[in-house]
Formats: C-alpha cells, structure tokens, sequence
C-alpha cells in the first residue's frame, strides 16, 4: 500500500508561481515513476508531468518551460513547480504512482485526493 498527500494548491494570479508537494508513505520501496495529473471542470485527467526514478522528467507540450517536477528522496517527497500561470492551468492538481514504459509514463493505482489550484486575477 502507498499513500500520497498533496499539497501546496491555492489561488494564484496570471503569471504567479505556486510549488505543489506530493508525500510519499507506505510501501516507499515499490514506487519508480510519479506523476502528475490535472483536472479542470468538465474535462478529463490529464497528465502534465512525469518523473522516473532515476531523475529524468517528461511534460506535457502545455506546460513546458513553466512546470518543472523533481523529487526528493530523503524526505521522501515529489514537487511540482508550477511558473507563469495562466487560467487554463487552473484545475484539481494529483500526484500518481505508477511508471515508465517505453519512455511513456502508465498510472499506477494509487492517487493523492488532490489540490485545488484556481488562477484568477
């Protein structure tokens, strides 16, 4: 069993920054990959950032060059660095764990219960 806690999320203005953090509990020695995923009102969860377990990141084309993801080990936690925010980027923001294959992250079976990120002037 693994847990994952979010946090960080809050109301930020256009062009704001915000750091996301994803705790890792549990079975800490099962986790590889983590994600992270959003999701705004009516529309599906879509994964924006990826990071494996040997440091290499992957981002979704709409956020490149402003999110940047990286991991601490010793404290056992995930970021989510979130610059020059825009409104599309308001939305539930989750951590995930799961992996890579193939150079393409699949999400694995347990979730954070998210952290909600609303961008408003």
């Amino acid at each position: 069993q693994v847990q994952l806690v979010e946090s960080g999320g809050g109301l930020v203005q256009p062009g704001g920054s915000l750091r996301l953090s994803c705790v890792v509990s549990g079975n800490i020695d099962s986790i590889n990959a983590m994600g992270w995923y959003r999701q705004a009102p009516g529309n599906e969860r879509e994964l924006v950032a990826a990071i494996s377990s040997d440091g290499s990141t992957n981002y979704a084309d709409s956020v490149k060059g402003r999110f940047t993801t990286c991991r601490d080990a010793a404290k056992n936690t995930r970021y989510l660095q979130m610059d020059s925010l825009k409104y599309e980027d308001a939305a539930v923001y989750y951590c995930n764990s799961g992996g890579l294959i193939g150079g393409t992250y699949k999400f694995g079976d347990y979730w954070g219960r998210g952290t909600q990120v609303p961008v408003s002037a």
